[in-house]
């Protein structure tokens, strides 16, 4: 099963420094977890350690690459792109989605893609 993992602490750069109201990680969660194709879980968790990269997000599934996505802005039109590139990233077998198939809203997004842990491991 794929799983989408959203940071839910991100605030956006010019929200750092504010402390009150919610972080714009919990919005984003809420967006995707209503756009999320079927076959693909949403969860969130505190912190992903991207905080200068905007609203962060990983998507995952056993033995396939790990992808880590950032700078967005945490709108719902972010969460359609994740969705859908999600939606592809399931259909792969190894995870990895050609570019030409990329939706136009995770271009420039990506920040790290992590190799599949070994069978062993």
């Amino acid at each position: 099963m794929t799983t989408i993992t959203v940071c839910t602490t991100c605030r956006m750069p010019e929200r750092r420094k504010e402390p009150a109201g919610a972080p714009d990680g919990a919005a984003f969660l809420a967006h995707i977890a209503t756009l999320a194709p079927e076959g693909v879980s949403v969860r969130g968790a505190a912190c992903l350690m991207g905080c200068a990269q905007g609203c962060n997000v990983a998507i995952a599934a056993h033995g396939k690459l790990t992808y880590v996505l950032g700078r967005f802005d945490g709108t719902r039109r972010d969460a359609e792109a994740i969705a859908a590139y999600a939606a592809l990233y399931a259909q792969s077998a190894v995870g990895q989605v050609p570019f030409r198939q990329w939706p136009q809203g995770v271009t420039g997004h990506f920040i790290a893609r992590i190799p599949p842990l070994d069978e062993t491991s």
